[in-house]
């Protein structure tokens, strides 16, 4: 857990965090100019007030970023939809366009300086970071989930994370550098944390305003057993993801279908979108117990291999169309990506199924948001 420095708040009695590291801080003093927007008194939340927002019901303040709710007491629960501007996480294709787009620059390059302009993001950077990084080469750059891997010839490894807003651009010699224009391909260059020059003379730079990105150097022999990954399922794009595999992953489990889609530990990189996407293609409803892809020997039924072809169809679309667009994406060199319009559910809450004419229906599900049809999946 990360303490922030609250001083100019005065003095803090407790921090409180939701489980993907948003937190909150108390203070002994109240101040109208950092109202918490009806939360409990004194309670704030740490980089932007206006984002919390108030449960009448549960008289709790959650946290705007995410499904994560701190009663008065400070235990964090999980509760329904938060209607806010709500930043989009990278997906699996938006992390895959990124290694796309970095790879031919990187790949056998050698790293000849680092600057760090942060002490930290999400997490503090490692020690020695620019250190331990300087004349490394560069042997490849691969995906785990939705980390991207820098394999070093060192001994360690080098796993980038872009968090909710976090975006790498290549500025390649030679070429003038343009003023930054904001939503027109290029972020802000007040937040650019992290730049590697690389032996090439290209530089990498990484940009995040929000800085839930981070940076981990992990020794080779314990990336297995990391905590980041020693708990991460399998890869859904490659050969591997097939009907038998749904059905063996899924049976005996009684939980909608959609909610297990999204268990990291199962399917590594799932997210939100996609699995709509998927769901509707392949016709099915996320409500339906997972356990129904599975026959009663424990084989595969029509469903789970129609759904396996699928998830692997949306995924390979949407790393072709170079990934969605959704607030702070963008790809290395600057270009939106525009899967965004190929989208059948997600984010058509009263729209017209294509498929079948009826509407698009919003629930929600473990916290998030789940676009539908009810005519047509079953």
């Amino acid at each position: 857990i990360i303490l922030k420095c609250y001083s100019r708040f005065g003095e803090v009695q407790a921090v409180q965090h939701c489980d993907i590291g948003h937190d909150y801080f108390k203070s002994k003093q109240s101040s109208p100019s950092l109202n918490n927007a009806g939360g409990p008194r004194n309670w704030y939340f740490s980089d932007c007030p206006e984002y919390l927002l108030r449960s009448v019901a549960t008289q709790a303040t959650r946290c705007a970023f995410c499904s994560i709710s701190v009663d008065q007491k400070g235990n964090w629960a999980a509760i329904g939809r938060v209607r806010t501007r709500m930043p989009k996480v990278p997906e699996l294709p938006e992390v895959e366009t990124v290694r796309q787009g970095l790879e031919p620059a990187m790949a056998g390059a050698r790293l000849i300086a680092i600057e760090q302009r942060r002490l930290d993001l999400r997490f503090p950077f490692p020690e020695r970071f620019t250190e331990r990084l300087t004349g490394r080469r560069v042997e490849g750059l691969r995906r785990r989930a939705k980390y991207l891997i820098a394999d070093l010839d060192g001994a360690e490894l080098l796993v980038m994370h872009l968090g909710m807003s976090g975006s790498f651009r290549i500025e390649k010699p030679g070429r003038l550098r343009c003023a930054p224009v904001l939503g027109a391909g290029q972020k802000n260059s007040a937040h650019d944390h992290v730049a590697f020059d690389l032996s090439t003379g290209a530089r990498i730079v990484y940009n995040d305003p929000r800085r839930f990105g981070f940076m981990q150097l992990i020794p080779r022999p314990e990336f297995a057993a990391h905590p980041l990954f020693r708990n991460i399922g399998m890869e859904p794009l490659g050969g591997e993801l097939d009907g038998a595999t749904l059905a063996r992953l899924f049976a005996g489990r009684k939980a909608p279908l959609k909610s297990v889609l999204l268990d990291q530990r199962l399917i590594a990189g799932l997210g939100n979108i996609y699995v709509c996407e998927a769901l509707h293609r392949a016709g099915l409803s996320p409500r339906r117990p997972a356990a129904s892809l599975a026959r009663k020997d424990g084989g595969p039924n029509e469903r789970a291999t129609r759904l396996a072809r699928v998830i692997r169809e949306v995924l390979e679309e949407a790393v072709a169309a170079g990934g969605s667009s959704l607030r702070d994406h963008r790809q290395t060199d600057g270009a939106l990506g525009y899967f965004q319009h190929s989208f059948r559910v997600y984010g058509r809450e009263h729209a017209p199924c294509d498929r079948c004419g009826g509407h698009v229906r919003r629930i929600t599900q473990s916290g998030r948001a789940t676009f539908y049809c009810g005519g047509c999946q079953r």
